[in-house]
């Protein structure tokens, strides 16, 4: 049985999130597995490197599945261009050994959030960044963000929906960069909690608009609790920019 990497891109707006839902096949996995299962003739799952929310976006997804499939690569990525919803496209493949597995294998990913600070929209970015008209301090998001960095119980940036065991994450790195009053977000870490980054984000947003100190940041990580942090950050913004293995 051969097992195939892919590195796959989509545009969330229109989808139910990620993963595959038992009342509703409106999902990126859902679309992707159809479309193998008629080229495979098998009952094909996908394995991705993580699950993203209805609204989320991906520009570096990485997924697996075995097949006993004889097609090409190449073949097998025509396959899915051809047939996959053009929000959805497949921007490598390649056979891996059997052993790799695209989320228990993977040491760190990457998520970007954009962030409109202009005074009015863009019409073209509407769907891809959350709009805030009201002009964000980077320096004091920056010194926010410091806090964040390294080995923490993050409790307080974790939906209550979350299920996890445990709640510590290490957050390697968060990098604000902005152009034309584009804001960019980018947050490495080993892993992460149900709208843990965006949550980090609202966090930042606020300490960007002075509603808290950036020293705050400690006390909300102590607390421990959902409650104590501020306002979850807009799904459309948010893009699982990177896996690295």
């Amino acid at each position: 049985m051969r097992n195939i990497k892919m590195i796959v891109q989509y545009d969330g707006s229109n989808f139910k999130g990620f993963q595959r839902l038992k009342d509703n096949d409106n999902t990126v996995q859902g679309k992707i597995e159809d479309v193998l299962c008629k080229l495979t003739d098998e009952n094909v799952e996908i394995i991705g490197s993580g699950r993203t929310d209805m609204g989320v976006h991906a520009m570096g997804q990485v997924v697996n599945f075995k097949t006993n499939c004889n097609e090409s690569v190449e073949k097998i990525q025509k396959y899915l261009y051809k047939y996959l919803p053009e929000s959805i496209v497949i921007k490598s493949i390649e056979e891996v050994e059997d052993r790799f597995h695209s989320r228990y294998n993977a040491k760190s990913k990457v998520y970007l959030y954009k962030i409109d600070n202009n005074k009015f929209h863009n019409p073209f970015f509407r769907k891809y960044s959350a709009h805030i008209n009201k002009k964000l301090n980077l320096d004091l998001m920056k010194e926010a963000s410091t806090y964040l960095i390294g080995e923490h119980d993050f409790s307080s940036f974790a939906s209550s929906k979350s299920k996890k065991k445990s709640n510590i994450r290490s957050i390697e790195s968060i990098d604000i960069v902005e152009k034309d009053n584009m804001i960019e977000i980018y947050v490495k870490g080993d892993g992460f909690l149900y709208n843990m980054v965006r949550i980090i984000v609202g966090t930042l947003i606020d300490a960007g608009h002075r509603k808290l100190n950036p020293t705050d940041i400690k006390e909300i990580l102590e607390a421990k609790g959902r409650k104590v942090a501020p306002e979850t950050a807009p799904a459309k913004g948010l893009y699982l920019f990177k896996v690295q293995y």
